[in-house]
Protein backbone atom coordinates (compact mmCIF):
# COMPACT_ATOMS: atom_id res chain seq x y z
CA UNK A 1 0.00 0.00 0.00
CA UNK A 2 1.14 2.97 -0.59
CA UNK A 3 1.28 5.73 2.20
CA UNK A 4 2.25 9.33 2.58
CA UNK A 5 3.32 8.93 6.50
CA UNK A 6 4.02 5.80 8.82
CA UNK A 7 4.10 6.60 12.13
CA UNK A 8 5.66 3.98 14.27
CA UNK A 9 4.72 3.85 17.84
CA UNK A 10 7.22 1.99 19.65
CA UNK A 11 8.35 4.57 21.97
CA UNK A 12 5.48 4.51 24.65
CA UNK A 13 6.54 5.73 28.29
CA UNK A 14 4.60 5.03 31.05
CA UNK A 15 4.16 7.31 33.55
CA UNK A 16 3.00 6.76 37.20
CA UNK A 17 1.21 9.92 38.49
CA UNK A 18 2.42 11.57 35.54
CA UNK A 19 5.65 11.43 37.12
CA UNK A 20 4.79 14.20 40.14
CA UNK A 21 7.45 14.41 42.87
CA UNK A 22 5.01 13.12 46.08
CA UNK A 23 5.99 14.05 49.34
CA UNK A 24 4.29 12.86 52.87
CA UNK A 25 5.67 15.64 55.38
CA UNK A 26 8.43 16.67 53.93
CA UNK A 27 10.16 13.20 52.85
CA UNK A 28 9.63 12.08 49.01
CA UNK A 29 7.67 9.31 47.86
CA UNK A 30 9.31 6.71 45.87
CA UNK A 31 6.03 5.10 44.39
CA UNK A 32 8.31 2.05 43.00
CA UNK A 33 8.99 1.52 46.75
CA UNK A 34 5.39 1.52 48.12
CA UNK A 35 2.67 -0.79 48.13
CA UNK A 36 -1.11 -1.00 45.96
CA UNK A 37 -3.61 -1.21 48.73
CA UNK A 38 -6.83 -2.74 46.65
CA UNK A 39 -5.17 -1.69 43.62
CA UNK A 40 -5.99 2.63 44.34
CA UNK A 41 -3.61 3.32 47.35
CA UNK A 42 -0.51 3.43 48.00
CA UNK A 43 1.65 2.22 51.29
CA UNK A 44 2.19 4.94 53.82
CA UNK A 45 0.74 8.23 51.87
CA UNK A 46 -2.17 9.48 53.49
CA UNK A 47 -5.46 10.36 51.72
CA UNK A 48 -4.28 9.64 48.33
CA UNK A 49 -6.44 7.18 45.43
CA UNK A 50 -5.68 6.36 42.14
CA UNK A 51 -8.39 4.98 39.58
CA UNK A 52 -6.49 2.24 38.00
CA UNK A 53 -8.83 0.03 35.45
CA UNK A 54 -8.59 -3.28 34.75
CA UNK A 55 -5.88 -4.71 31.77
CA UNK A 56 -8.65 -7.94 31.38
CA UNK A 57 -12.23 -5.84 31.28
CA UNK A 58 -13.15 -2.75 30.57
CA UNK A 59 -11.08 0.23 32.26
CA UNK A 60 -14.15 2.01 33.85
CA UNK A 61 -15.59 -0.95 35.52
CA UNK A 62 -12.87 -1.13 37.86
CA UNK A 63 -12.79 2.91 38.01
CA UNK A 64 -16.44 2.79 39.45
CA UNK A 65 -15.61 0.70 42.21
CA UNK A 66 -12.70 2.65 43.26
CA UNK A 67 -14.62 5.77 43.76
CA UNK A 68 -17.35 4.34 45.43
CA UNK A 69 -14.80 2.65 47.70
CA UNK A 70 -13.69 6.55 47.96
CA UNK A 71 -16.91 7.43 48.75
CA UNK A 72 -17.03 4.96 51.68
CA UNK A 73 -13.98 5.74 53.08
CA UNK A 74 -14.63 9.66 53.21
CA UNK A 75 -18.20 9.20 54.45
CA UNK A 76 -16.48 6.81 57.19
CA UNK A 77 -13.93 9.07 57.85
CA UNK A 78 -16.31 12.18 58.27
CA UNK A 79 -18.63 10.25 60.15
CA UNK A 80 -15.71 9.38 63.03
CA UNK A 81 -14.11 12.70 63.16
CA UNK A 82 -10.96 11.22 60.72
CA UNK A 83 -8.52 13.66 58.70
CA UNK A 84 -6.38 11.00 57.41
CA UNK A 85 -5.97 7.44 56.11
CA UNK A 86 -3.07 5.73 55.38
CA UNK A 87 -2.58 1.94 54.58
CA UNK A 88 0.16 0.35 56.22
CA UNK A 89 1.52 -3.06 55.28
CA UNK A 90 2.78 -5.35 57.40
CA UNK A 91 6.76 -5.74 57.59
CA UNK A 92 7.12 -9.35 55.86
CA UNK A 93 4.30 -8.73 53.23
CA UNK A 94 5.67 -10.20 50.36
CA UNK A 95 5.92 -8.17 46.86
CA UNK A 96 5.75 -9.11 43.04
CA UNK A 97 5.16 -6.88 40.08
CA UNK A 98 2.27 -4.46 39.74
CA UNK A 99 1.74 -5.63 36.79
CA UNK A 100 2.57 -9.03 35.10
CA UNK A 101 2.01 -7.93 31.29
CA UNK A 102 5.55 -8.85 29.29
CA UNK A 103 4.58 -6.52 26.75
CA UNK A 104 7.67 -4.45 25.73
CA UNK A 105 6.34 -0.85 26.98
CA UNK A 106 4.93 -2.14 30.21
CA UNK A 107 8.71 -4.39 31.00
CA UNK A 108 9.97 -0.76 30.24
CA UNK A 109 7.84 0.85 32.78
CA UNK A 110 7.86 -1.89 35.52
CA UNK A 111 10.48 -0.62 37.86
CA UNK A 112 8.54 2.58 38.26
CA UNK A 113 5.21 1.68 39.46
CA UNK A 114 4.18 0.57 43.02
CA UNK A 115 4.25 -3.14 43.61
CA UNK A 116 1.72 -5.40 44.50
CA UNK A 117 1.33 -7.55 47.55
CA UNK A 118 0.66 -11.64 47.35
CA UNK A 119 -2.21 -11.32 49.42
CA UNK A 120 -5.43 -9.44 49.93
CA UNK A 121 -5.74 -6.00 50.67
CA UNK A 122 -2.41 -5.75 48.61
CA UNK A 123 -3.29 -7.95 46.10
CA UNK A 124 -4.94 -7.00 42.59
CA UNK A 125 -7.14 -9.76 41.23
CA UNK A 126 -7.99 -8.00 38.32
CA UNK A 127 -11.51 -9.69 38.96
CA UNK A 128 -14.88 -7.60 39.10
CA UNK A 129 -17.19 -9.94 41.23
CA UNK A 130 -14.09 -9.97 44.19
CA UNK A 131 -13.59 -6.87 43.77
CA UNK A 132 -17.69 -6.16 44.32
CA UNK A 133 -17.67 -7.15 47.46
CA UNK A 134 -14.38 -6.65 48.65
CA UNK A 135 -14.79 -2.50 47.81
CA UNK A 136 -18.63 -1.96 48.11
CA UNK A 137 -19.44 -4.28 50.93
CA UNK A 138 -15.67 -4.77 52.62
CA UNK A 139 -14.78 -3.79 56.30
CA UNK A 140 -13.54 -0.01 56.03
CA UNK A 141 -11.26 -1.07 59.08
CA UNK A 142 -9.18 -3.68 58.29
CA UNK A 143 -6.19 -3.51 60.27
CA UNK A 144 -4.21 -2.31 57.30
CA UNK A 145 -5.89 1.16 56.91
CA UNK A 146 -5.07 3.36 59.54
CA UNK A 147 -7.07 6.52 60.55
CA UNK A 148 -6.23 9.31 62.62
CA UNK A 149 -6.88 13.77 63.08
CA UNK A 150 -4.00 15.07 63.31
CA UNK A 151 -3.46 18.43 63.81
CA UNK A 152 -3.96 21.42 60.72
CA UNK A 153 -0.13 21.75 59.59
CA UNK A 154 1.19 24.80 61.62
CA UNK A 155 -0.05 24.17 64.98
CA UNK A 156 1.96 23.17 67.42
CA UNK A 157 1.02 20.34 69.78
CA UNK A 158 2.00 20.48 73.44
CA UNK A 159 2.72 18.93 75.90
CA UNK A 160 1.21 19.04 79.29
Amino acid sequence: LEADLIVTATGLDLQVLSDVALTVDGTRVDVAKTVAYKGMMLSGVPNLALSMGYTNASWTLKCDLTCGYVCRLLNYMHKHGYAQCRPRPDATLAQVPMLDFTSGYVQRAIAKFPKQGTKAPWRLYQNYLLDIVALGYGPLKDGVMEFSAPAPAGELQTAD
